[in-house]
């Protein structure tokens, strides 16, 4: 798990074989492990390679916006990470940073005046827009226009800029609503238009604690009165023949059409789950749409609002939601729309030049987790922001407390991956389509093989089916959750393992139970998991997938969010976090399964002995509310016992749930915070 060394897992399913046979090793090969391969690609932990095509050009931290000069020799790109956000001037020809300017905070929103002169970019927390006079490269004279009381949540997201550079429209993610910024001088003012029926509240302020932040973030969570059906407006795309505004509503499936003369919603037109970036025709006549939580792109038919088309952005037919659309582009003569995968690392391309008859024309792969998508003003350059960039890599030089780092050296796995931008050159028209299809067949190499790779199951015996539908002596399972330590961390002192005992923190004498149900049952030493945080982490684990909302939100939470307007995201908290599929409990209900949880999803009671809250609807009726949920002060060995309790009750009753969905959370640690339990402890 060096890979991703933030989470780690364990399940134990109950099971009955007897039988003596001795334990079969079986042997990864160097392949399997991610990092850079024989061949030249990259293996991720979730087993997806990255071939990227065209150049690639080192960025900071999680870039998510490109904005394009009107001139076409230079790219803005927006870095919303953990570590400092910025902005990074590209010149696109030679693929050189020209000058980069650090920003205390942003999130998404970048966009440049029509005469090239001015860029503005989002102040997010500080509830400003940025401002800055941008010439040859090079980005002066900063300003920051407030949009409200800087107490106030709104958090400016998408920007559009009138053509005159008199008017600017923010979309206000967190704060529901849509703010009209005038800039003339005799009228300078902002207007807001909410967009829920309720004011909202402010974010709650943070109480004096001598706590760590990563060991309260999930009980402020509780405090925040934020409507869970609130649209979260995303992107804003303003068509000023037609005096209209359309704005993206993250959390509704839906598009607000908002009248610029009155400043009203008109209409609210029908898209698909998670509609984040739009792209708009010059004659305004269709609007593409990508829905992150589903592999689709909506064309709207800006006339009647109906969708006209669903464009579905699949490697493979028929998958599963999950590939993540979240950034569209035009290209110059309007004939086709690239759309930019974030979770299968591709640009998915689409010959759009026929209204109503759009057809797929192919992959092109690119870097980790594309975030945006842009094509220069002569069509003949892709730029691509790729928000984790090209490399998988193991944080050995990690937080390790009582053994300092190197001095400049910091491998924080919220920091680890630096963003890239892929500089692709696109073929003239007459070798575009074979080209692409070229580039679709390097696509398709570098996804997961679907058969699956287990030697495993091929052994006599094995209690896992072969197929699905096979017999199976497996009834229950248990599912525990501990989050938060690395194979290393945890066993890396078990020599029969491929462990490194040099950054083993708590070794048997620590884990005696962790070691011994390696020693009994199985070890996997070679164990990857595609989160980086507790945050995402869960979602991986409850869901197998964490949506673009939870990707996108988590660094501002963890590493800025000023006042706490960036809450924990995850772990019920927000519908809007919830992946298209459901979790594993929504599964289990709809194939028949019984199931319960132990802390997992769960809100613990106010005082000690309080009974706790499901934090969703489909776990209610199916928790335990006695049990308790993350509380680093709380010994797992009293949950342990509660749940021990539970098995001598089902044991009684004759029947327990297949399910058992078990939370040990303190392994994550209350680090050296005063007063509480030791790491070691």
């Amino acid at each position: 798990m060096r890979a991703f060394p933030r989470w780690s897992f364990l399940v134990i399913a109950t099971i009955a074989l007897g039988d003596d046979r001795p334990p079969v090793r079986i042997e990864s090969a160097t392949g399997d492990r991610p990092g850079v391969q024989p061949d030249g690609a990259v293996l991720l932990p979730n087993q997806w390679r990255l071939r990227p095509v065209g150049k690639q050009v080192q960025l900071g931290d999680f870039p998510v916006n490109i904005a394009l000069h009107p001139g076409g020799k230079f790219a803005a790109v927006l870095h919303c990470g953990h570590g400092p956000h910025e902005l990074a001037v590209l010149e696109v020809a030679s693929g050189t940073i020209v000058s980069r300017v650090g920003l205390a905070e942003s999130f998404y929103g970048v966009a440049f005046s029509k005469d090239g002169g001015t860029l503005f970019a989002s102040g997010s927390s500080d509830e400003v827009i940025h401002q800055f006079a941008f010439e040859n490269g090079y980005l002066g004279k900063p300003a920051t226009l407030p949009l409200r009381d800087a107490k106030q949540r709104g958090i400016p997201c998408g920007l559009a800029v009138t053509a005159d550079g008199s008017t600017i429209y923010a979309a206000n993610l967190w704060g529901q609503s849509v703010t009209r910024l005038s800039l003339l001088a005799n009228g300078r003012g902002t207007t807001e238009l909410l967009l829920t029926d309720a004011p909202v509240p402010d974010a709650p302020a943070p109480a004096p604690t001598t706590d760590d932040p990563s060991i309260t973030k999930r009980a402020r969570q509780l405090l925040d009165a934020a409507d869970p059906s609130a649209p979260f407006p995303y992107a804003c795309v303003l068509d000023e023949k037609r005096h209209r505004l359309y704005v993206s509503l993250w959390a509704q499936a839906a598009i607000a059409v908002i009248d610029t003369k009155t400043f009203q919603v008109v209409a609210r037109w029908k898209a698909e789950e998670h509609p984040n970036e739009m792209a708009l025709t010059r004659d305004g006549a269709r609007l593409f749409v990508a829905n992150a939580n589903r592999n689709s792109v909506s064309v709207l038919d800006t006339a009647t609002g109906a969708t006209s088309e669903t464009l579905v952005a699949e490697l493979r037919p028929g998958a599963d939601p999950g590939n993540t659309p979240n950034s569209l582009a035009l290209s110059p003569d309007e004939k086709l729309l690239f759309v930019a995968n974030a979770n299968i690392n591709t640009v998915a391309v689409f010959d759009i030049a026929a209204p109503r008859a759009a057809r797929s024309v192919g992959f092109i792969p690119v870097g980790w987790y594309p975030t945006s998508v842009r094509v220069t003003a002569d069509g003949k350059r892709l730029l691509v922001a790729n928000g984790k960039g090209a490399l998988s890599k193991p944080n050995r030089n990690g937080p390790q407390p009582g053994r300092p780092s190197g001095a400049g050296i910091r491998e924080y796995i919220g920091e680890l991956f630096p963003g890239t931008v892929s500089i692709i050159e696109l073929p003239a028209a007459e070798k575009f389509e074979a080209e692409m299809k070229t580039w679709t067949a390097r696509a398709l190499a570098c996804a997961p093989a679907t058969e699956a790779k287990t030697a495993a199951l091929a052994l006599e015996g094995n209690p896992i089916p072969r197929q699905l539908g096979d017999p199976s002596p497996i009834k229950y399972c248990i599912y525990i959750i501990k989050e938060n330590r690395t194979y290393d961390q945890v066993l890396g002192d078990l020599k029969e393992g491929n462990g490194d005992p040099a950054i083993c923190l708590f070794d048997e004498r620590v884990t005696p139970n962790h070691h011994a149900l390696a020693r009994e049952f199985v070890l996997l030493d070679n164990f990857y998991v595609e989160s980086e945080v507790s945050a995402d982490g869960h979602e991986w684990t409850m869901g197998a997938y964490a949506t673009d909302f939870v990707e996108k939100s988590w660094p501002l939470s963890y590493g800025h969010g000023k006042g706490g307007k960036f809450p924990y995201p995850s772990e019920g908290g927000f519908p809007i976090a919830t992946p298209a599929g459901g979790y594993l409990w929504d599964r289990a209900k709809e194939a028949g399964i019984t199931f319960r949880s132990y802390g997992e999803w769960v809100a613990n009671g106010k005082r000690a002995g309080d009974p706790g809250k499901a934090k969703t609807k489909a776990l209610e009726g199916h928790f335990d509310p006695f049990y308790q949920s993350f509380d680093t002060s709380y010994p797992d060995a009293k949950r342990a016992a509660r749940f021990i309790s539970e098995l001598r009750r089902f044991e009684q009753e004759g029947e327990m749930p297949r399910l058992q969905i078990v939370r040990l959370p303190n392994d994550h640690t209350s680090g050296t915070s005063p007063g509480k339990p030791t790491p070691t402890a």
